[in-house]
């Protein structure tokens, strides 16, 4: 749905190649906010839905230096951070450049 409302709104996904991947909550705000900034650029990602699941979440806290709160996201294997983070990193102009890296760029 939200694609074809991009269409109708004349915006095009841009050709981002990076792997992007997202723990989050089902209902958490945060989550759905950073989810929708995402969809918006026409970004594929990776979500892991980590509800209630503990071990999950330790997993991801384990790969997030130790954040155990949600969203965590990751770009190329890289911890960005959260919700927060990633609209800084949008306002700044550098996370599209991120965003354009192929997934093997880093390593």
């Amino acid at each position: 749905m939200l694609q074809r409302l991009l269409t109708l709104l004349g915006r095009q996904p841009e050709n981002f190649q990076a792997d992007v991947e997202i723990y989050t909550w089902q209902t958490c705000p945060f989550c759905i906010r950073a989810k929708l900034l995402l969809g918006w650029k026409g970004v594929k990602f990776t979500e892991y839905k980590i509800d209630g699941d503990e071990q999950a979440r330790n997993e991801m806290a384990e790969r997030a230096n130790g954040q155990r709160t949600v969203p965590e996201i990751f770009i190329n294997n890289e911890h960005i951070g959260g919700c927060d983070e990633l609209y800084a990193l949008d306002k700044s102009g550098k996370l599209d450049k991120l965003l354009m890296q192929p997934a093997n760029a880093g390593g």
